[in-house]
């Protein structure tokens, strides 16, 4: 009997550690997993601002997440959850059809065609990048394994404008050291899968990348550690690029594990002491945008200059908040837009599109952005299952 009551009370004593300690981060998880409490194709309750309309575009697309348009113009989806990467049909910019055409995947996210070849579609799974030749019977071909196991291997796809694939793959965890120096990091490679090279660093959970249509320069959304309470550490944008050896520098750091926002150390997990600041530029970069905890960003595109769209719009950036899932109050659950100037000064964030949110639970969430210069944005959403499509001037 005595052995029992201190078996039990140990596990009592483990029990009540593990609600002190996860209590406060993860009781909002319920709300972002929760149904929605009403189908949003039946009822679209965003706003946006004076002069843009959005209605549906497509729908029946659980887990949606990452968009591509071929060269005929039609739209491809990678759908992670379902392991599909789905193919959209369009005629005079509607949906005529829409099939499965590559399954039984391990969580395909990110998707990129080649600007030298429209029909060659390159898409990330868990465990490797594949290549095929969209319109024939060919099958997918891997041209390189990737790392597997552990979170965020939802790997990132885009083709930059020297002609060479990156991929951007998050940590293995929440916050540790990584025993795989290809995590939490973004490579670059040719078309082939050689030429694998170390881009940046210190990145946790970059998710989603794109390039500043002025200069070219990578820029991506990245995403805090958990378990530092509802306001740490912020979730980031970082411009991303490549170090310079001459320099003595190497490969450029973006902070994390040990560091986050603008160069903050994080002692919650470092508790090594130093002779220097272990976050200093120019050793490790600071974010250039802090956005608000737990927001989520992922999908973010620039709005093209000299295009459709009205020139206040130019040059600034949409970025999706998918929203949180470990916060006390939710936050996020939106599509903001970052002002900036032609060179990439920042000047504020407002808010483009909001409605998902609701006191009864979230209508969806926003991931993808996709944005053409004739004056029409796509959205994803793998909650409620569709695609959204903005126009400015209607």
């Amino acid at each position: 009997m005595g052995v029992k009551k201190i078996i039990f009370g140990v596990l009592l004593i483990v029990v009540i550690g593990a609600g002190v300690y996860y209590w406060p981060n993860l009781r909002g998880a319920w709300f972002a997993f929760k149904s929605s409490p009403e189908d949003i194709t039946e009822k679209l309750p965003l706003k946006l601002p004076p002069g843009l309309s959005i209605s549906i575009f497509a729908k029946d697309l659980d887990s949606a997440r990452d968009m591509a348009f071929d060269g005929d113009g039609n739209m491809w989806v990678s759908r992670t959850k379902e392991g599909i990467i789905t193919q959209l049909v369009v005629e005079n910019g509607v949906v005529k059809s829409q099939s499965n055409v590559y399954g039984q995947l391990n969580k395909p996210h990110g998707l990129a065609f080649d600007s030298q070849n429209p029909r060659a579609l390159y898409f990330a799974e868990a465990d490797k990048i594949s290549a095929v030749t969209i319109g024939t019977r060919q099958r997918p071909e891997k041209i390189i394994d990737l790392p597997s196991g552990g979170n965020h291997n939802y790997y990132s796809l885009r083709f930059g404008a020297d002609d060479r694939l990156y991929v951007s793959m998050g940590s293995t965890c929440n916050v540790c050291i990584e025993k795989d120096e290809r995590r939490a990091a973004i490579y670059s490679l040719k078309r082939d899968g050689s030429d694998f090279k170390l881009f940046a660093r210190g990145l946790r959970n970059a998710p989603f990348m794109t390039f500043n249509p002025v200069d070219g320069k990578m820029w991506v959304t990245e995403m805090g550690r958990d378990f530092l309470g509802d306001d740490l550490p912020p979730d980031e944008i970082n411009i991303v690029e490549e170090g310079n050896p001459s320099t003595g520098l190497g490969t450029r750091n973006y902070g994390w594990p040990n560091c986050y926002g603008k160069n903050v150390h994080d002692t919650d997990f470092d508790r090594n002491t130093y002779i220097r600041n272990p976050c200093t530029e120019p050793f490790e970069i600071p974010s250039y945008i802090d956005i608000p905890a737990h927001s989520a960003p992922l999908g973010l595109a620039f709005v093209p200059y000299n295009s459709a769209w009205s020139e206040d719009y130019w040059y600034d950036l949409i970025v999706a908040y998918h929203g949180s899932w470990n916060r006390t109050v939710p936050t996020g659950y939106k599509v903001v837009r970052m002002k900036l100037d032609a060179k990439g000064s920042y000047q504020g964030t407002e808010d483009f599109i909001i409605g998902w949110l609701t006191k009864a639970g979230p209508l969806g969430r926003p991931v993808g952005i996709l944005i053409q210069p004739g004056g029409t944005m796509y959205i994803s959403d793998d909650k409620a299952g569709v695609i959204y499509k903005v126009i400015y001037g209607h």
